[in-house]
Order: structure tokens, then sequence, then C-alpha cells
């Protein structure tokens, strides 16, 4: 599949709002540039493309080939500032850094009382809005004002920076700790997803020990518990501790409503906390909780105080989508959750700029995944296609492999048996490959493998034993994952029921649910 070339300044240029075009273009008006300057041609004539194509640009005749970058660089650079102007994305961050920058200017004019009064407002602000890097590069500045005893300050004021500028350094010095840690952690779990034994365990158990800093929790701020409880949520879901999941997640989005002021300045994050609270809802199978939860989300983000910019609206769309999906699945809907595909593939066009290639396949293999409930195989197969061609994409080990379980599954259900052999050869040497063949994939691949040799009147039998051996692996904390992507008990029980595998998933819902 050929990909459509991206320009950064193109890509940038598409993402703009009629608004902030329209303020570009008045932006250019106030700083005195005429019609005819070239970077405003390169804007106009990048507009109208539909796909960045540089031979296109030149033919306009208004610029060579060699300066077109320099070109580029500059209109981009004017975009940014542009931005940077407008009403819509001020936010306390870049008021801070705009005093800061003021603050500077007036020091090198030699004006240092206003300069460190300045100062004095914005170390406020950032301390209040838990921006501490910021404030203590203020107080850096700060120290070097008065450290050229030119202000004739009170005495303890260099006492007053000095513990300002210790005590700022202790917290961004835990927080920096913590949000290392936590990364690192979420980037394991992206790489390699739920860990595979006992001695993976101990291993997360011990790197996650090893470097979690001491604190009191009493002591820390906002921003120092955020990281904190990012921190014990990543290893919960590397560990498959998913109450584990549930607590950390909660008490990360009760720490934004205790704090509502953070949710403006920080909504990505916000959401995250929700996204991940989903999550451990839905692998704890708490549907009543997983219910409010998501109306709750879908209430705060169509709130007009809460922040409407691209990036949230791509990440609302993302975490609203994934979990209407993870609805349908906890309840058995598969039917009734078939309107929702047209809506998300339309989303992810819309958002394809802002969308990381890895959750578009996260999508796909929930729409394979919804049509396999409902019975079209073909479907199904041809979404997860999408996934197994794709060779460039990094992504998690175990969505690639359950990815390739399903589609034998598939292949099998939609009489697709002529090529079925080959297939179960290629998926079998990809799990060798990445290292991660489990008993639950093994039993399925030896029993798909041996279809062919079993007579019609004794398939019932085969289905029978099958689901007695991945029954007794169902609460195994290690094998239990291959569960949470491919519901394989509900589809063997409804080829022994001779049911849909919609009917199957709902009456169990039904009855895990009966009492609410």
């Amino acid at each position: 599949m050929t990909k459509e070339q991206k320009d950064n300044l193109f890509v940038l240029i598409k993402s703009l709002s009629k608004s902030e075009k329209r303020q570009f273009k008045l932006y250019v008006g106030r700083i005195g540039v005429n019609e005819d300057s070239k970077f405003l041609l390169l804007f106009t004539v990048l507009q109208k493309l539909k796909i960045y194509d540089e031979a296109a640009i030149l033919k306009h005749g208004f610029v060579k080939k060699e300066q077109l970058s320099n070109l580029k660089a500059h209109l981009y650079k004017q975009i940014l500032i542009s931005l940077r102007l407008n009403p819509s994305h001020q936010n306390i961050r870049i008021q801070i850094r705009e005093q800061l920058d003021f603050a500077t200017i007036l020091y090198h004019k030699g004006l240092y009382t206003q300069s460190l009064k300045i100062l004095d407002k914005a170390k406020s602000l950032a301390v209040a809005n838990e921006e501490k890097n910021i404030a203590y590069e203020i107080i850096e500045l700060e120290k070097v004002i008065e450290g050229q005893y030119i202000t004739r300050s009170i005495s303890n004021r260099a006492d007053e920076l000095t513990v300002q500028a210790q005590e700022l350094s202790q917290q961004n010095l835990l927080a920096s700790q913590l949000s290392n840690l936590s990364l690192q952690l979420y980037g394991e779990f992206l790489k390699t997803g739920f860990v595979k034994q006992a001695s993976e365990h101990e291993k997360i158990t011990k790197y996650f020990n090893d470097r979690l800093p001491e604190y009191k929790i009493s002591e820390l701020g906002f921003r120092e518990k955020l990281w904190l409880y990012k921190s014990y949520l990543w290893y919960s879901f590397l560990i498959q501790d998913f109450l584990g999941c549930y607590k950390y997640s909660k008490k990360w989005v009760n720490l934004f409503h205790e704090h509502p002021g953070m949710i403006k300045l920080n909504p990505v994050f916000f959401l995250n906390g929700y996204q991940n609270l989903l999550e451990a809802l839905f692998f704890i199978k708490n549907h009543q909780k997983f219910k409010e939860t998501l109306t709750r989300l879908v209430e705060i983000t169509k709130e007009e105080g809460f922040p409407k910019d691209d990036n949230v609206q791509s990440l609302t769309f993302l975490y609203v989508g994934s979990n209407k999906f993870n609805a349908h699945f906890m309840e058995g809907t598969f039917k009734e959750g078939l309107p929702l595909i047209p809506e998300i593939l339309e989303g992810i066009e819309k958002h394809k700029t802002r969308i990381d290639e890895h959750h578009v396949m996260v999508f796909y293999y929930k729409i394979a995944s919804l049509y396999f409930g409902i019975g079209e195989h073909q479907k199904c197969i041809d979404f997860l296609d999408k996934i197994i061609s794709n060779k460039s994409l990094q992504m998690r080990e175990d969505l690639l492999c359950f990815s390739r379980i399903l589609n034998l599954v598939a292949h099998y259900e939609a009489g697709l048996d002529y090529n079925l052999e080959s297939l179960i050869k290629s998926t079998y040497k990809f799990l060798i490959k990445m290292e991660d063949l489990y008993l639950v994939q093994k039993e399925m691949i030896k029993f798909l493998k041996q279809l062919g040799d079993i007579y019609p009147q004794e398939i019932k039998a085969a289905f029978k034993e099958l689901h007695a051996k991945l029954k007794a692996l169902e609460d195994d904390p290690y094998e239990r994952r291959a569960f949470l992507y491919l519901d394989i008990l509900s589809w063997l029980e409804s080829r022994i029921e001779n049911k849909s595998v919609e009917s199957v998933i709902r009456r169990k819902f039904l009855s895990l649910n009966k009492n609410n």
C-alpha cells in the first residue's frame, strides 16, 4: 500500500481552521507584507493542494527548487507565530512564558525593578498552576538580577530565593524521576503488552521498585501525584493486575476533579486518565461503572468550558469511539454496534494527521471483532488484513499475534480452508519469531491443523475437548490475556450449541448483570 507523502508544513496548513487561516492573513497584513510576498503565495498554493506535490508548487514560478526549503521554513515559522497570538491557543503556560520573556527584555534594558515585579507575579502564577519547571527558571533569573547587587533588596532576599530554588529543584527532580518511570513502563507496555511468564513479572517488579523514588504522599503536589499514579498504573497493566489498574486510574481521574483548574491546563492527561479507567473497568467486567464513566466522559467533553483544540478533539474521538466498541463487546450487542463502523472510519480520515497508525490498527481490530461476532467473516478478514499486511508498523506484539489467530478462525468459519494450512504455517512461524507462543495459541493452532482429519460427526466432540482445555487456562495469570483480545471460549460454545457468537456473549452478559 503506497502512502501519500507527508510534509510538515503541508500537514500544519491542512490542520488550520477557517478562523486560524483568516487570522494568519490578518497577521501577515499587520506585519506589512504585500500580497506578492513569496511565503504568502506559497501558503495560498498549499491551501489548494489535496496532497503535497512539490512539482505543482514549482509550476507557479514564484520560487526556484533550491529556494523552496528556506521559503517553507519561513512560512512554517510565521504560521506558528500567528497561532501563538490566537486567543484560542492562549493558556496559563503560554502566559507565564510570555511574562518571563517580557521580564528578560526589561532586564537587558536595565529596568531591573520592573523586571523583578513581573517575575514575582509570574512565579506566583506558575506555582499556583503547578508549572514548577517554569517557576524554577523564573527564580534563576531573579537570582541573576539580585546577584548583581543592583536592586538594594531586603537583606534576607538571597536566603528566600535559595530556599525557593531548593524546594522547587527537589520537587522537579521527584517529578522527573516519576515521569521517567511512567514513560519507560508505558513504552514497555506498548512494545510487548502484558508480562508473559513469572520471570518477566519478577523482572518488571524489580525494575519498578528499583526506580520508584522515596516520597511522602502528603508532601506531593498535583504534578508529582499525577506521575506517581501513572507509574503505578502502567506497572499494574504490565503485570495484569486490573484491580490495581482500576485503583490508580481512579486516583488519577479523581485528582483532576479535586483540582478542576488543571483539566483546562492539562486536557490530554485528563482524557488519558479516563481512557485508562475505562479500559480497567472493561477488563474487570464492571459494566455498570463502565457505562457511567463513559457517559460522564462524553458529557464533560461536550461542556462549553472544556478545551476544543484539534489534539483534544482527536483524542476525544479516539477514546470515546474505542470504548463505544468495548461497550458492545461487553454487552454482546454486536449488530447494534454496526452503525459505529462508518462513523469511526470517517473519524479516522478526519483525524488521520493526529492519530498514530497503531491506534488506527486497534480500531481495525475492533471492527474485525465486531464483524466476527455477527458472522460476517469475510469483512472480518478484510480488516484483519489491513493489520497483518502492514509490514512497517510498530505495535504491540500481543495485538499482532491475536490478529493472526482471529484471522485463522475467521478463514475456517468462512469456509476458506483451501489455504488454511499455509496460513497456519505462517502464523506459527510468526509466533515463534515473536517469542509469544502460549498454551492458548498452541492449542488453537493444533486444533485448526487437525480439523481436516476430523470426521463431521466428531466435530462437536473435538470442540468440547478444546473448550475444556482452554477453560482451564482462563484464570491462569499468564494465559488469560488471550481471552482479553479474542473470546475463544464464546466462539467454541457457539459452535457446540450451534448458536451465534453474539448470542452466546449476550447470554453471559445478562447472566453476569442480572441483578443490575
